[in-house]
């Protein structure tokens, strides 16, 4: 698995931004198709699964439930 891509679920991770939810798809997509950046003609291709992974983390960051509830950090 690639290793850039950071854990997005409490406690490891609190406020996570659509932005974070992208790159970390963005990293998937890019390790599992062996492109950093597609062709012209794969970039339609490309963008469909990062957006369909992105989808798909946001719905399970949704649906899991943890054991105990979050914890409040000090800002």
């Amino acid at each position: 698995m690639c290793r850039s891509i950071k854990t997005l679920r409490e406690p490891y991770a609190s406020d996570v931004t659509g932005e974070d939810v992208h790159a970390a798809a963005l990293q998937y997509v890019r390790k599992i198709s062996g492109f950093r950046a597609p062709s012209a003609r794969n970039a339609e291709a490309f963008e469909r699964a990062v957006a369909a992974v992105a989808a798909a983390t946001q719905a399970l960051l949704e649906d899991l439930e943890l054991r105990q509830p979050p914890r409040s950090r000090p800002s």
